[in-house]
């Protein structure tokens, strides 16, 4: 049965990498490693979306090789031979099912860790050492702890590519290390690395420049980035298509191959006089494949759901808009991501168009899909 749907199953193809349709399962926290080992059942639910359809997983956030960079005691480290074991039986698992897995690189920065945190007397730390605007937590990063910090990243994906991943992401996002640098509000520098908003894309990028020189110029490296903070969802760090333009340039130059957009909401439109949403704008100014994510499969946006189990599904309205905006080229590629924990095949039951079977349908959306 033919479907607005169809292009969204079209594979897409990027350097070593070619998955069979147009769907990442987004990153998600799970908690469920404990030691910070990934375990069997982790590479198991993984493995449950791949088989589920999902063309392109990118795992939830995996803390890089430095004191302050754990999150909680159940997120997953990315070193020690333990941890990396631990992912390699994942990509085992995945890639036995005929999948495609990236790893997500984070460093929390100055976001709270708790008690159970694997270094909890390492102190948190970011750029000027500001958790948010007038919260000074501990002192600014000095160049050699920078460099220390870059290498870390770099060293984790290597790591990946060693271990069989298909690509990397770098966690860019939500007000985490990489973004403390971006955003002026807990970046107040002076030297090279604060200042202007290109001056603050600087060490993104230089982490960036050197992924790329660890892993080589053919394994995808995606960038994971956001306007939004979670100390501020109406924050923006680009007011205008000149300014995105501003900051995408540095990060493009030192080898970002795909931007993952991170939106509360992906129907909605970045900048006034548009209906393009962020990853439309980013892939207009940057000329790189764009994820767009935000939302995708809810009926209300995803904070708002979380008082909301039952609105978790697929509404035809959405579904059809997305495909509207991949038609007009928007994006390359979708991320989903509560859905996908509620439906482990919602994939393969929206190719299907056994929408019905999804919690959250609308029965009179279908004719609007098939």
């Amino acid at each position: 049965m033919s479907s607005v749907l169809d292009p969204l199953f079209t594979p897409f193809s990027l350097k070593t990498l070619t998955i069979p349709n147009r769907f990442v399962m987004a990153p998600m926290t799970r908690g469920k490693s404990p030691g910070q080992v990934p375990t069997a059942e982790v590479a198991a639910y993984y493995r449950r979306r791949v088989e589920g359809g999902v063309g392109l997983i990118v795992t939830e956030g995996t803390v890089i090789d430095h004191p302050a960079s754990d999150a909680d005691a159940g997120v997953p480290r990315f070193y020690g031979a333990d941890a990396l074991a631990g992912w390699a039986n994942v990509v085992t698992e995945v890639k036995a099912a005929g999948g495609h897995i990236v790893p997500q690189i984070w460093h929390v920065g100055t976001a709270r860790r708790p008690a159970g945190a694997r270094h909890p007397e390492a102190p948190s730390i970011g750029p000027s050492g500001l958790s948010r605007p007038g919260k000074q937590v501990s002192q600014p990063l000095t160049d050699s702890e920078i460099a220390d910090l870059v290498a870390a990243y770099a060293s984790a994906a290597a790591d990946a590519k060693r271990i069989g991943f298909d690509g990397v992401e770098l966690h860019g996002a939500h007000g985490y290390l990489i973004d403390q640098f971006f955003w002026e509000a807990t970046n107040q520098r002076t030297d090279a690395f604060g200042g202007s908003l290109i001056a603050r894309t600087r060490f993104g990028a230089d982490v960036v420049r050197a992924v790329r020189e660890a892993v080589g110029p053919d394994f995808p490296l995606i960038l994971r980035w956001s306007q939004w903070k979670q100390q501020d969802y109406a924050a923006k760090l680009a007011a205008t298509p000149e300014l995105l333009e501003e900051f995408l340039a540095p990060l493009t130059d030192a080898g970002v191959d795909i931007y993952h957009c991170s939106q509360r909401r992906f129907w909605e439109a970045e900048f006034e006089g548009s209906e393009m949403n962020l990853a439309g704008w980013v892939k207009k100014i940057s000329g790189k494949p764009t994820i767009t994510v935000g939302s995708v499969g809810l009926s209300t946006d995803f904070i708002t759901s979380f008082a909301a189990a039952d609105q978790v599904g697929a509404t035809g309205k959405d579904l059809a808009g997305l495909a509207a905006r991949f038609e007009r080229g928007e994006f390359d590629l979708v991320a989903v991501g509560r859905a996908l924990i509620a439906n482990p095949d919602w994939v393969n039951r929206v190719r299907a168009g056994a929408i019905d079977e999804l919690k959250g349908y609308d029965p009179a959306s279908l004719a609007t899909l098939y």
